[in-house]
């Protein structure tokens, strides 16, 4: 599948890049496939529930990026993945695992994509939200309270300690990266319709491929 394509949207935590994902999604449905960096989160069977809610989650090193960077490889070639279910009530992988397999879009959103180089290489399109601070800390809550099962006072005090020095140290420089940046996320219908408008282009034209080389 040398036509595919792959699109990165990173951003902040709570910035809304969960939110243009997966309203491309519901735009091109099973054109598209989504593969959030989340899910790989390194697997800590070792460690107690305990010290599992100590770890900084918003560094390069809490994440398997080579097993994403392998997966995104094997889905450009054409193959399926059976990517990791990660469970954010014990900061932990599940036994689970989701089988994705390959199509003409694959969306990847996550926080630190644009971190390391080799997987940026990957992305066709790089997006990067860009969202104020007191609007991702905000939205940050309402999510992990109501979605996650945490409290208002965990909340705060892992944003004090890893989220925000961490964006600041490691996300924010990776704006650079990006061929695109976006205020609002999912937010901006302008930006949207832009992004449709591209991807819609792609798929067209492999459309219009494949039945070429059927004639």
């Amino acid at each position: 599948m040398s036509d595919v394509m792959i699109i990165g949207i990173a951003g902040g935590s709570g910035s809304g890049k969960t939110t243009l994902a997966e309203r491309l999604c519901d735009v091109f449905g099973d054109s598209v496939c989504l593969i959030r960096h989340d899910s790989y989160y390194k697997r800590r069977d070792e460690l107690t529930y305990e010290e599992r809610t100590k770890l900084n989650y918003d560094e390069p090193d809490a994440f398997d990026t080579e097993l994403m960077r392998e997966h995104l490889a094997a889905l450009k070639r054409g193959e399926s993945i059976d990517c990791p279910v990660y469970d954010y009530t014990v900061h932990n992988r599940s036994d689970s695992v989701q089988h994705i397999v390959p199509k003409r879009v694959i969306i990847v959103e996550g926080i630190l994509i644009f971190a390391d180089r080799e997987v940026c290489r990957l992305f066709d399109i790089r997006i990067f939200v860009d969202t104020d601070a007191d609007v991702r800390i905000l939205r940050r809550i309402r999510r992990d309270v109501a979605k996650r099962g945490r409290s208002l006072e965990s909340v705060i005090d892992q944003y004090l300690k890893t989220v925000k020095p961490m964006h600041e140290k490691y996300v924010e420089p990776t704006k650079r990266r990006a061929d695109i940046i976006v205020p609002e996320g999912g937010k901006n219908s302008v930006a949207l319709d832009m992004i449709v408008e591209r991807i819609r282009r792609h798929i067209e034209s492999g459309d219009k491929a494949c039945l070429q080389a059927s004639e």
